[in-house]
């Protein structure tokens, strides 16, 4: 078993040419070195942190002497604060279970507080209603073809900001931000 610093470590010498690389890789099963999802873990909060974003790599949280979460990352970006949850099932699309994992988690955090689930494929319906009727608990779905997008054009802070914003006033959970138009 590798060590979360030894990835964070490989993951920080990475920049946008280094993490588009990773991706393919990623898509093409191709990752040695990497535990199964790591890599894609990584790559997402590597990527916010280029794009001038705070981030909290994966950790546990403990509580009353026991393990009670593993976080996959925490972003902290334009007055936002969000927990992550990422998921690389293979060729499989996300069912509910981690949304309603993030779901749970959310109800012990501040209520301002955004979940964020990226996944390398996309959600299932069932996953993209549950995220839906998680409202007040802001969970936003981020689906394989928004990452790629997000990674050539080097802008995911601002595609946080584009979902978030379609979340707030609309109440979208799943917007596409390779629209980034105006709803």
């Amino acid at each position: 078993m590798v060590s979360s610093e030894k990835y964070e470590n490989e993951i920080q010498l990475l920049e946008w040419n280094g993490l588009r690389i990773l991706w393919e890789n990623i898509k093409n099963r191709n990752v040695p070195g990497w535990e199964a999802g790591k890599a894609f873990e990584y790559l997402v909060l590597r990527a916010f942190q280029l794009d001038g974003a705070e981030v909290k790599w994966p950790y546990t949280v403990q509580l009353f002497g026991s393990q009670i979460e593993q976080i996959d990352g925490a972003i902290y970006y334009g007055g936002l604060s969000c927990l992550v949850e990422s998921k690389d099932f293979g060729d499989k699309t996300v069912d509910t279970t981690p949304i309603a994992k993030l779901r749970n988690q959310l109800l012990r955090r501040p209520g301002g507080t955004i979940g964020l689930v990226f996944c390398r494929t996309d959600f299932t319906n069932p996953a993209r209603h549950l995220s839906y009727f998680s409202l007040p608990q802001a969970i936003l779905l981020w689906n394989g073809e928004e990452i790629q997008y997000a990674l050539e054009h080097e802008i995911i802070c601002e595609l946080l900001t584009f979902k978030y914003h379609a979340c707030i006033e609309h109440g979208l959970t799943d917007y596409d931000v390779r629209e980034q138009s105006v709803l």
